[in-house]
């Protein structure tokens, strides 16, 4: 098994996978104070919790965002596994073509992203991740990565709302059920909701417009299953998105 590792800027995600199944999934919360002997035990624990022996997993990947994170669960990793873990940044094999101004600025979770989407989908693509921000990834017809747009993410701009503002409660964040709210709640709810569907919705058409492409167009995160469907564009979910592409650039860098 190889264990993939994500670290977010909310959330670690660790998955395992086997050939190309993903066997299991879960989340710990980001803590830039943690030590690697409290990541260990979170992780320890988690295994035992997921049903998952030591000795099966025979190799690790990570990708970070958060560099002073980084050195923490890697460094646990090393403890509990006894395995170096590969770490996606300069030096790791890719395979992609990008086309940035600065390759060196694009972050760890997009080249898995592009990674996997280039192995079930055929370009021109549009990658959208939801986490903490909302990043959109523009792939051309060769698979060359052109660039995109980072946005706000869903829980960003609810808390932004929240604490700036002195009569507008906490909410869930539950699908709406009209894009007219009836009460503040609810409006809040197709502001948030409906409104990071709507941008959604008008980039993609910007981007099409702009390079004249009719993409295919895939999301993952941990906010596009909810947001997905508001969407008007057809846009495929792909919860292990980045999962599937850790693991493929782990086994593409054992030669």
């Amino acid at each position: 098994m190889i264990l993939t590792v994500e670290i977010g800027n909310s959330t670690i995600t660790l998955g395992g996978v086997e050939g190309e199944d993903v066997c299991f999934e879960c989340r710990i919360n980001t803590d830039r104070v943690k030590t690697s002997d409290t990541y260990a035990i979170d992780l320890k624990t988690l295994f035992e919790i997921y049903g998952v022996a030591l000795d099966t997993i025979e190799g690790v990947i990570i990708a970070s965002v958060v560099p002073q994170v980084l050195n923490s669960v890697r460094t646990a990793i090393r403890k509990l596994l006894n395995l170096e873990p590969l770490v996606v940044g300069p030096g790791l094999k890719t395979g992609l073509n990008i086309r940035l101004e600065n390759p060196g600025q694009m972050g760890a979770d997009l080249v898995a992203a592009d990674v996997a989407a280039l192995r079930e989908h055929k370009p021109p693509l549009i990658i959208i991740d939801m986490g903490t921000a909302t990043a959109m990834s523009v792939l051309d017809p060769d698979g060359a990565h052109l660039g995109g747009c980072v946005c706000p993410g869903v829980k960003i701009g609810l808390d932004a709302l929240t604490a700036k503002t002195s009569l507008l409660p906490g909410i869930q964040l539950d699908s709406p059920r009209q894009a007219v709210g009836r009460n503040t709640a609810d409006a809040m709810r197709s502001g948030i909701m409906y409104g990071t569907a709507a941008m959604l919705d008008g980039m993609i058409d910007r981007f099409s417009e702009e390079t004249g492409w009719d993409f295919t167009i895939v999301a993952t995160g941990g906010h596009a299953k909810r947001i997905v469907p508001l969407c008007r564009h057809e846009i495929i979910y792909d919860q292990y998105l980045l999962c599937k592409g850790l693991a493929a650039l782990y086994r593409s860098n054992q030669d």
